[in-house]
């Protein structure tokens, strides 16, 4: 099948959006060029800045598998229809494409001319084949002979009807040689794979430090042994991403498994997004691959350097070179968890927030693991969309159904890139009798929710956890996340009717306290912010705080511009996309934006209304998105108990004193430092310092009570 080819044209009006809203994909862009300026920083220790580039790389691959290549579709399928800030999708192509190949040249700027020499200097050395000393290169030599040789395997290509396909975002070597002189054609061609198995980063004897070759160049240095006689040419590195913006029809699907068991199939099939190349590749063997794998010459993106800067991860973790990491920060112990008390009855005399990373995820773990193992639960109901390969918590629920006890589980199959693992884990659930139901026909089933049903000598008692990320021992450790866990009678209440909705695809019950999306999430924010509107219009105070990933809905922008111009108070603390434009006279003067990027990725979803002095507080597991609030199952719980609610509250206040990692958002869409006025302050070294310090003197004492740790005035 042949792709259509974009059309060139020239494109003047300002790229970046309308004036009232800030295109979301380039947002986004803005959101990993603030990732790649922590890559930049030369205050942050070398080993981070090289984690910190490979995240950058990660995150476009899965921004092309998504985005671009959505947009693709939609471009050859000639639909003209307009974003919300007036761009077609081929214009959003076009501006894609120009601000990646911009924030590209910075990656490279980066690593070739700052973070490669720094490296070099402090031991962790590349080398290339005129580096290398004889005794070096027998030691290479062997290497390639001995295992190398024999697992790779040079695919000859003869026409564009017969290249091997390449399923994933791999790293692959494209020979060109010379043909024989009676053959029809001057050049043939083969591809090498080299794939996820072998290491990338292949160690070199050294007398000091580490030294290494990258894979590529050592297969390059000795590509002639795949082709005795022949001579080669050229050997060059790429790699080809394909689109993943593919979903099933689940009004036709017949068995939802197989089903998506074959849409992962047909993600490897899909149609070529990007093909990057190494710069040194001639323009004919670019022409070769371009029309192999039938890529625009738009998608084409010649790189000055390594390709595949995402697994550079590796080397930014080799041991042996403390003095170029971070200072390991370990989560502390819960402060409002006793590990020495069984959680049930914890929680049966208090409810309990845990703020991670900086406070362990272990008290989620044991509440599920006890509540598996105690003879006094009935049941056990879950959401489960990203778990961690080998997860506790997937444990516990199969054991708790072998023991015979009621076990329902919702999987979400459509977890974008986990779905094969939670495709294993939903099998490895229904053998052992775990009720696995798949979410609700055309919504993910995004919510972080645990309900256990337990017989006590009063009657039956319920216990909920509320969370904003995902029941992942590993992210936890991670991501900045808040877990909640009670024993409040109408929260637990709401988890069981959530759960009855979700299982039976019935209409759940009004809430007593909760809201849930797609139904009444959004409607909740939006009635939120009309009385803080209704607030400020009679002259009293109003504001509104948050903290969510993005921000992008257009309903939702639309009211706290309302917000703005009525006088309200608007501090927003958004990770990624925004959408928003704020400080614009008459429209959002008084809203300010802030992001900021560290050590562990902010996930958090936070919001706390002034509600007229009554303070509401809430966690979510929804981004203020409409794929979120319109498309998924989501859930927006208040936060009441009052050492809960006021820790929350200074929680994301003091998010807003960051001066050293947060940037602030202008009218224009462009994100700059916030100034620093005093001090300098970094919320999440402070978090961790304040916690650490809590936790120790908690032990000390043996405190098995909590009491808020406010902010310093």
């Amino acid at each position: 099948m042949s792709i259509p080819r974009l059309k060139s044209f020239k494109f003047e009006r300002n790229l970046m959006s309308s004036d009232r809203y800030i295109n979301r994909e380039l947002s986004w862009l803005e959101f990993n060029q603030r990732v790649l300026d922590q890559a930049c920083d030369s205050s942050v220790p070398l080993l981070e800045r090289l984690k910190f580039l490979a995240i950058t790389a990660s995150n476009l691959d899965e921004f092309f598998m998504v985005r671009v290549g959505g947009l693709q579709i939609l471009t050859w399928k000639e639909v003209k229809r307009l974003d919300f800030t007036g761009m077609s999708p081929e214009e959003q192509l076009i501006a894609i494409r120009d601000r990646v190949r911009r924030m590209q040249h910075d990656q490279y700027d980066c690593y070739n001319e700052v973070l490669e020499p720094a490296l070099s200097e402090n031991g962790i050395r590349r080398l290339r084949a005129e580096d290398i000393s004889q005794s070096q290169l027998r030691v290479v030599e062997e290497r390639f002979e001995d295992e190398l040789f024999s697992i790779l395997s040079p695919i000859a290509v003869w026409d564009n009807e017969h290249v091997p396909m390449l399923p994933e975002p791999d790293l692959c070597l494209c020979i060109r040689l010379r043909c024989l002189p009676d053959a029809e054609e001057p050049f043939r061609y083969a591809i090498i794979r080299l794939g996820r198995k072998l290491p990338r980063f292949l160690t070199v004897p050294s007398e000091s430090g580490y030294e290494y070759m990258l894979l590529e160049d050592v297969v390059a240095g000795f590509a002639e042994r795949f082709f005795p006689g022949e001579q080669v040419l050229e050997v060059v590195p790429f790699r080809m991403t394909r689109n993943a913006d593919i979903t099933i029809s689940e009004d036709v699907a017949v068995d939802f498994m197989a089903e998506m068991e074959q849409l992962l199939q047909a993600r490897k099939e899909s149609h070529c997004v990007r093909l990057e190349i190494d710069s040194r590749a001639t323009a004919t063997l670019q022409a070769f691959l371009a029309n192999a794998y039938q890529a625009a010459p738009a998608d084409v993106y010649p790189l000055h350097g390594p390709l595949g800067l995402n697994d550079f991860m590796s080397l930014a973790s080799i041991k042996g070179f403390d003095s170029l990491t971070d200072e390991p920060w370990e989560p502390s112990r819960a402060l409002d968890i006793d590990p020495s008390v069984d959680m049930f009855e914890q929680l049966s005399q208090r409810s309990a927030v845990l703020l991670h990373p900086y406070e362990s995820f272990d008290p989620v773990i044991r509440l599920i693991s006890e509540a598996a193992q105690d003879p006094d639960v009935l049941s056990i109901k879950q959401t489960l969309y990203r778990t961690s390969a080998n997860s506790p918590i997937v444990a516990a629920l199969k054991e708790a159904a072998i023991s015979g006890k009621h076990v329902t589980a919702v999987v979400e199959l459509k977890a974008r890139f986990d779905e094969a693992r939670n495709i294993e884990w939903a099998k490895q659930l229904e053998l052992v009798g775990v009720q696995v139901v798949y979410g609700v026909k055309g919504l993910k089933t995004h919510a972080k929710i645990c309900v256990i049903v337990r017989q006590e000598s009063q009657g039956i008692c319920r216990y909920v956890h509320y969370g904003t990320g995902n029941y992942n021992e590993k992210t936890s450790r991670l991501y900045g996340d808040i877990s909640y866990m009670t024993s409040d009678v109408d929260l637990t209440a709401d988890a069981v009717s959530f759960f009855n909705a979700i299982t039976a695809y019935s209409q759940p019950q009004p809430y007593h306290k909760i809201e849930a999306a797609p139904t009444g999430l959004k409607q909740r924010l939006l009635e939120m912010i009309d009385v803080e509107i209704d607030q400020a219009t009679r002259g009293e105070k109003a504001f509104i705080k948050a903290k969510v990933n993005s921000l992008v809905d257009q309903e939702i922008i639309e009211a706290l511009y309302r917000a703005s111009s009525a006088g309200v108070q608007v501090q927003l603390n958004i990770r990624g996309i925004c959408c928003l434009r704020p400080g614009i006279p008459g429209l959002s003067e008084n809203i300010t934006v802030i992001s900021i990027i560290d050590r562990f990725l902010e996930h958090a979803r936070i919001v706390h209304f002034h509600h007229g002095g009554d303070d509401r507080v809430f966690i979510s597991s929804a981004d203020w998105m409409p794929r979120n609030l319109d498309r998924r199952i989501e859930l927006l719980v208040p936060i009441d108990d009052d050492p809960s609610r006021l820790r929350l509250i200074d929680y994301l206040d003091i998010y807003f004193r960051d001066n050293t990692n947060s940037k602030e958002l202008g009218p224009d869409g462009n994100y700059v430092p916030v100034s620093r006025k005093g001090k300098r302050f970094r919320a999440q070294e402070y978090f961790h310092n304040a916690i650490q310090i809590e936790a120790k003197k908690r032990s000390d004492e043996q405190l098995t009570t909590f009491e808020p740790h406010r902010s310093p005035e």
